[in-house]
């Protein structure tokens, strides 16, 4: 599993806490509604702070799959 700097955990922990108040907004000025998007705000914020925050993983499509499987 990916390690996130304690930090990293607090500044996502303060984000899901807006959420659950209900005072979390998107850049748009629309309120969160979705609790994976509420993550996802999280974890652009520690980054943005410069926080040890985990690179996502590539998700490998169907073409390129078959192609690896070819070779």
């Amino acid at each position: 599993m990916a390690k996130y700097s304690k930090k990293a955990q607090d500044k996502i922990g303060e984000v899901m806490k807006e959420f659950k108040e209900g005072e979390l907004k998107t850049s748009a000025g629309k309120k969160v509604k979705d609790r994976d998007q509420a993550i996802a705000i999280g974890i652009s914020e520690a980054k943005q702070a410069g926080y040890k925050v985990p690179k996502q993983k590539k998700k490998i499509t169907q073409a390129e799959n078959k192609k690896s499987r070819k070779s």
